[in-house]
């Protein structure tokens, strides 16, 4: 192979990568620019990135009969400052914080002693154990969410912070991701615990923890940004309390029937719940990809 020939095929994978990051980015680009546009520039498409900015009226402060010095404002506080007013956003954003951190810390409780006996430990069924969970990956949430559904309206939880979090505490990725990583632990290590008189429990979270944390760091990031941006099961459970409401839910306040959309405050909001996981994520890259890197590596 000459070297024209590989600088055409290394041209080639970095177009196509080039090209499906522009796919990946272009929803964020446009959220980002129409937080900070007004109604007439969102719907024209025009203004480029930041809009003209030009000074508008919000109608609803009109109607309030509040004075039209008070009611004009530039777009991009106009958005923001009702990404906030028009709806509890923090109320929101407490309520994602609260289940998704609750659903990966007993995620973690439930995967990593699971994990380590399908990995470190010899017992009659193993094998057949760890097939049901790869098949359990192949099960998708919508063809549960009925029965779990019927489950939690039997004992009363709907509208409950444990209808969020219950059906979610066993992770089988999580397992499955976990046990692939402890596979790459030495034996050696464990046989030194287990001579020094460390129960097998001990063992779990004494050795084997403190050895996958750039796993647990990218089950982390699966972990939370699937819960945080779960629409789907939330608008099922959650639907008489808006004290309850995620994130996602939460962004339908903005959508008006009569009155339209408010894509500009949506849009706002929208960065706002965004911004913590991509935040999280920078934060977090290296071992994220550390972990995922050495998980199944032996």
């Amino acid at each position: 192979m000459n070297a024209q020939t590989t600088w055409f095929g290394e041209t080639m994978k970095h177009a196509v990568l080039l090209a499906g990051s522009m796919v990946v980015i272009l929803p964020f680009y446009l959220m980002l620019s129409y937080s900070f546009k007004s109604p007439v520039e969102i719907e024209g498409n025009q203004g480029g990135f930041f809009g003209t900015q030009a000074m508008m009226t919000d109608p609803k402060c009109v109607k309030a009969g509040r004075p039209l010095d008070e009611c004009t404002m530039r777009p991009i506080v106009y958005n923001y400052t009702a990404a906030f007013s028009e709806a509890p956003l923090l109320r929101y954003m407490l309520n994602g914080v609260i289940v998704t951190l609750s659903i990966f810390f007993i995620q973690v409780l439930v995967a990593l002693p699971c994990a380590y006996a399908l990995s470190k430990l010899r017992f009659w069924g193993r094998d057949l154990v760890f097939g049901l969970v790869l098949f359990c990956l192949l099960i998708p949430v919508h063809a549960i969410a009925l029965p779990l559904y019927v489950m939690l309206a039997k004992v009363g939880l709907t509208n409950t912070y444990a209808a969020l979090v219950i059906p979610w505490t066993i992770s089988v990725f999580g397992i499955f991701l976990m046990r692939q990583f402890f596979m790459t632990v030495p034996d050696d290590l464990i046989d030194a615990a287990r001579i020094d008189g460390i129960s097998e429990f001990a063992i779990v979270w004494r050795v084997m923890l403190p050895a996958a944390v750039p796993a647990l760091l990218a089950f982390a990031i699966f972990s939370v940004v699937a819960h945080w941006n779960d629409y789907y099961w939330p608008r099922i459970v959650i639907t008489g309390d808006r004290d309850l409401m995620t994130p996602p839910l939460g962004l339908r306040m903005f959508k008006s029937d009569l009155d339209g959309n408010e894509y500009g405050p949506m849009m706002a909001a929208a960065t706002v719940v965004v911004a913590p996981l991509v935040v999280a994520f920078l934060l977090a890259q290296r071992r994220f990809i550390e972990g995922i890197t050495l998980t199944g590596m032996k």
